[in-house]
């Protein structure tokens, strides 16, 4: 039973759910039934039919409705007297600021991916709201607590990379589907829809071999006024028949391999059946999402296609991109809830995959293997949102010395599924809650501002509208709303390198990056530096101080950071297949008791494992890749005891 001081600690509180997926459904019912009475979620999706397996509020009647709309209509049948606020909307939208954020006691999250992750903490960080943050992968879980001033922050901890393959086997010698993907994905959708300009190692050039100039012309460029049709051929016949009989001439690649076969869109599809593959004005309804599979006529995403409806689906999602989405196009990344996307991929994984003999695989498999998604499992998800409520109650009650960091796990370790952690302080290094200066080395002669924004401000550090200064000049800022000059005085500014700036870039400048959305400000101090190793440094360019991802050999699926305790020192890895999608853990190491660390602080040896000595190493983090819905949070090992310092919290 809940204490007096525990209810109205509830019922006075006003809670911000973001997420309203897999975890979300589960964790506003269960906030509604421990007695919360005001609510507000934002979610930006609508409901999938592949939702309807788990997240438990939504009907098959409600596909294609707001997932924050519906979730708060059936939570009102059971608990039709409290209030639920829902918001169909991205969390990083303009409208939810740090204004918007401090109306609240707590903010619950259940996100995706780790670049809404990161705006939400930045925005409770400056609201001074506590987070409670949360994510599952099949069996697994977590939930960890968020505190200014008192544990870490969500960007405390470095987050790993998911695995990466060599070029050479995704470009010429894939023997796996996973490679297939990872082709179709990074290579070719990216060549023809992304940035024309990024480099790519797709082999570009013409086969007409009696037109030199021709032979010297990027195929992918689409000529003015080009049928999409006759672009698509060409395209198809290039990377599926033309670069496979380029890479079978190098006889001695194939001693030891199955040689694959060149494919042409004449043999898998004559032109009177290409011609007869869908009518779009017929098939294409405005307020339902452009689908290739519908024009063609498929509608199992769990089918696996045959060549010649892959190639058909090939065709028309790339007619669709070119008559549906021309301004997108030079522009876009692979998202996995983009379904002409995902379609995209899964064609042309399929065709590669079937001319070097590989299986073939279904829009759903491809869509998991292209998004590292393990997915989900129901009960997890009612277990962690369960955890969430726990931790939000502590919060809200002020007893912060008693919160916890839990951790899910799929098999029992010490006789226990639900792995208690206490919080720790936060990194004193950290950008983001500590506001300690980065380091830059580049070229001042050579990088540009365009590449400093895009690639250091927006990628690495998470900014969404930056503005950036030399002392109190503002060389650039983001947004809509400014005046013409100014606008077209920034892009001028963006194409010039730093050293030629109306205030020059120079070895020591300190540049200041705002985010005001986000209320984030970091001073980067630059070290003009000449030469950098092309092997080891390919971007030209060093941050010290920023918590760059570890690069792991294998991967684990999507989530957050997993802060670990001195108290749990007993190592369990669990990680996930790339290939299979299977999990397995493996049990290592030892258990030390804090209470021992703490009686060996006059030892040497307590030194070398507090946060701040040089021997500190950082922990081995999760990963983060976008999942279907859910938060996709998975505890990678459990470092040895005292590797991070226990906060004090009084």
């Amino acid at each position: 039973m809940a204490s007096c001081s525990q209810l109205d600690a509830v019922k006075g509180a006003k809670v911000l759910m973001v997420g309203a997926g897999g975890i979300g459904c589960e964790l506003l019912k269960t906030l509604a039934l421990s007695g919360f009475e005001d609510i507000h979620v934002i979610d930006m999706d609508t409901i999938e039919v592949s939702n309807l397996n788990r997240q438990f509020l939504f009907r098959q009647s409600h596909v294609g409705q707001s997932k924050a709309k519906v979730a708060r209509d059936a939570v009102l049948k059971f608990r039709p007297h409290i209030n639920i606020t829902p918001y169909h909307a991205n969390v990083k939208s303009p409208e939810f600021n740090v204004e918007f954020f401090k109306q609240f006691s707590v903010v619950l999250n259940g996100l995706d991916n780790l670049d809404a992750r990161r705006h939400v903490n930045r925005l409770c960080l400056a609201a001074e709201v506590p987070l409670v943050e949360s994510g599952t992968t099949g069996f697994l879980g977590q939930v960890t607590v968020h505190i200014k001033g008192k544990t870490e922050c969500y960007e405390c901890q470095p987050k790993p990379t998911p695995k990466s393959y060599p070029v050479c086997t995704i470009t010429s010698t894939p023997s796996k589907y996973v490679h297939c993907v990872v082709w179709a994905k990074d290579l070719l959708f990216a060549k023809l829809f992304g940035d024309r300009n990024q480099v790519n190692d797709l082999n570009v050039h013409s086969s007409d071999d009696g037109d030199t100039s021709k032979s010297t012309e990027d195929v992918f460029e689409r000529n003015q006024n080009e049928d999409p049709e006759k672009y698509g051929r060409r395209i198809y016949d290039h990377v599926f028949g033309y670069n496979i009989e380029l890479a079978l001439a190098n006889e001695e690649t194939w001693i030891n391999r199955k040689k694959p076969r060149p494919i042409y869109m004449k043999d898998v599809l004559p032109i009177e059946s290409f011609q007869q593959n869908g009518k779009l004005d017929n098939c294409i309804k405005e307020d339902v999402a452009i689908s290739a599979m519908q024009v063609v006529g498929l509608t199992n995403p769990q089918d696996i296609w045959s060549l010649a409806e892959n190639t058909k689906v090939f065709f028309e999602a790339l007619r669709l991109f070119i008559e549906k989405r021309e301004k997108d196009i030079g522009n876009l990344t692979f998202d996995k809830d983009d379904q002409l996307a995902v379609e995209f991929v899964t064609a042309a994984a399929n065709i590669r995959a079937s001319s070097f003999g590989i299986p073939m695989h279904s829009l759903f498999e491809t869509k998991g293997i292209a998004g590292n998604i393990v997915h989900a499992v129901a009960t997890t998800n009612a277990v962690i949102a369960g955890l969430i409520v726990i931790e939000a109650v502590k919060v809200l009650q002020g007893d912060f010395c008693n919160c916890r960091m839990t951790y899910c796990l799929e098999h029992p370790s010490r006789k226990m599924l639900l792995m208690p952690v206490e919080p720790f302080e936060a990194n004193k290094s950290c950008y983001v809650c500590s506001e300690k200066p980065l380091l830059l080395e580049l070229n001042t002669q050579k990088y540009r501002l365009r590449d400093f924004v895009e690639k250091i401000v927006r990628n690495k550090l998470g900014m969404n509208l930056p503005l950036v200064m030399i002392g109190a000049n503002l060389i650039f800022e983001a947004g809509d709303d400014l005046e013409d000059d100014v606008a077209a005085n920034y892009a001028r500014n963006l194409e010039k390198v730093l050293a030629e700036l109306p205030t020059p870039v120079t070895s020591g400048t300190v540049l200041t990056v705002e985010d005001l959305q986000q209320e984030l400000t970091c001073n980067i101090v630059i070290k003009h530096r000449e030469e950098f190793d092309e092997e080891k440094e390919p971007d030209e360019m060093v941050l010290t101080g920023w918590n760059a991802p570890n690069k792991e050999s294998r991967f684990t699926s999507n989530g957050e950071s997993s802060t670990h305790s001195a108290q749990v020192s007993e190592r369990t890895e669990t990680t996930v297949d790339t290939d299979t999608g299977r999990e397995r853990s493996v049990i290592t190491g030892t258990k030390r008791k804090l209470s021992e660390i703490e009686a060996a602080s006059d030892n040497s040896e307590i030194q070398s494992l507090k946060p701040n000595s040089a021997n500190h190493e950082t922990p081995q983090q999760v990963i983060d890749n976008d999942d279907d819905e859910d938060d996709i949070v998975m505890l990678d090992a459990f470092p040895e005891a005292g590797k991070k310092k226990k906060v004090e919290v009084s």
